[in-house]
């Protein structure tokens, strides 16, 4: 009976050719998954915000455990239905880079273009459903504002530190939902560790750019360069934390050396 699972020397060798095939995809197929990446992070957070926004505050930290565990809907869609994320990107096509299958050039390629896409997809959910639809304005606006300003009143080493934190998880996610070859555990495989992430607090820079903009577009006192800055940092320890502490240091035990 064939194994229903890759053994984690398996999990690398899927890991590095998922990332260059990523590295090697088209302009067209960049454009589109990028944004459903940015877009359906944000519909996760966005269900987030409606959640743990809503829940008296006797309850404690019990809403925010709910919405968290709400969360990872996004990464499913991505990882199951199509679409391309920064933050697993850097762990997937960190680890071809490593394993020398793409060069610098390609990586830097799909950083760059994936994020950008992933910032329009984002900001397309905070604007439309979020402004326009109203859905993190009105009974959730203070846990709109609250969550963003959060964001961006930590110190950039703080920012750094959180990234690292919340990239190891989500790229652990997408490394267990690699293990799986059915829909259900791939999708088990990506839940619990992008539910922690959430419930902890860690920063992630897709998520922070639906949060961000949400609030800036709610009335917050939030300007472009908190937005820019938050980014910067973010996506600096989401990268040490996916390319670094999942693609970086699986390649040095996993990969083959002659």
């Amino acid at each position: 009976m064939a194994k229903m699972y890759l053994e984690p020397q398996e999990i690398y060798e899927y890991a590095a050719e998922k990332g260059k095939s990523k590295a090697n995809a088209s302009w067209l197929y960049m454009v589109v998954l990028g944004f459903l990446g940015g877009a359906f992070i944000s519909v996760g957070y966005l269900a987030y915000i409606r959640i743990a926004g809503t829940f008296p505050h006797e309850w404690g930290g019990f809403g925010s455990f709910i919405g968290a565990a709400v969360f990872p809907v996004g990464l499913a869609c991505i990882l199951v239905g199509g679409g391309e994320l920064i933050t697993s990107n850097m762990m997937a096509v960190g680890a071809a880079y490593f394993s020398k299958k793409i060069n610098f050039a390609k990586l830097l390629k799909n950083y760059v273009f994936i994020t950008f896409m992933n910032v329009i997809g984002a900001v397309f959910v905070a604007y439309f459903f979020g402004h326009v639809v109203g859905l993190t304005e009105g009974a959730v606006l203070e846990k709109t504002i609250h969550t963003a300003e959060a964001k961006i009143n930590a110190t950039p080493l703080q920012m750094i530190v959180s990234g690292i934190g919340c990239n190891w998880l989500v790229s652990m996610g997408a490394w267990l939902a690699f293990c799986a070859k059915d829909v259900t555990g791939k999708i088990l495989g990506a839940w619990f560790p992008v539910m922690t992430f959430v419930a902890i607090g860690f920063q992630h820079v897709v998520a922070n750019m639906f949060v961000i903009p949400a609030a800036m577009f709610a009335g917050g006192h939030i300007t472009m360069l908190d937005f820019g800055t938050n980014m910067l940092f973010v996506w600096i320890g989401n990268l040490l934390g996916g390319a670094g502490m999942v693609g970086g240091l699986y390649a040095l035990a996993y990969q083959k050396r002659i």
